[in-house]
């Protein structure tokens, strides 16, 4: 076993005082920067960073990212998402590092979506009516994961199955 264990930190974002999401922190006692591209390659991260060693995927909702000593979560209900969700991590990179040998390493991230794919598909009105000032941050926000195509009232189900298709060739979800 690579990983045994962590120290979890749980926080507000200081952007956000007022979100009603948390974020964390998991300090890991071991260094799991070897077993990264192992991860990469089971996960699916969309970016891959080798010096210092880091990956980032979605999963669950979540915008996840490795280090070789933390793990980051976003948008989090609460304190017990976050450890549901980092006990799951510290499977899935133990899992990763002993099958290893049956693993092909990935050291790069997956194909990022397309800033002006995702706009050709939202009805460019920037009503606000999703809480970001325009479409094109809207846009920006669902390119990164934190938004679905279901956080834009405006858009009706045709235009919801196309923006949900596209972004299917870009999450494991």
């Amino acid at each position: 076993m690579l990983l045994n264990s962590y120290q979890l930190e749980i926080f507000n974002n200081e952007c956000m005082p007022s979100a009603m999401t948390v974020q964390c922190f998991a300090h890991l006692d071991q260094d799991v920067s070897a077993a990264l591209p192992y991860l990469n390659a089971t996960l699916g991260g969309f970016e891959y960073v080798s010096d210092p060693p880091s990956v980032t995927f979605r999963s669950q909702g979540k915008l996840i990212t490795v280090h070789g000593h933390k793990i980051a979560v976003n948008a989090l209900k609460d304190e017990a998402e976050a450890r549901t969700i980092v006990k799951w991590l510290k499977r899935e990179i133990n899992e990763a590092w002993k099958k290893r040998k049956e693993i092909e390493p990935v050291f790069h991230g997956r194909q990022k979506p397309k800033l002006i794919e995702i706009l050709k598909l939202l009805p460019k009105t920037n009503c606000r009516e999703c809480g970001s000032p325009t479409c094109m941050v809207f846009a920006s926000m669902v390119a990164e994961g934190a938004k679905g195509a279901e956080d834009c009232p405006p858009l009706e189900n045709g235009a919801i199955q196309k923006l949900n298709a596209y972004m299917a060739d870009y999450s494991l979800e």
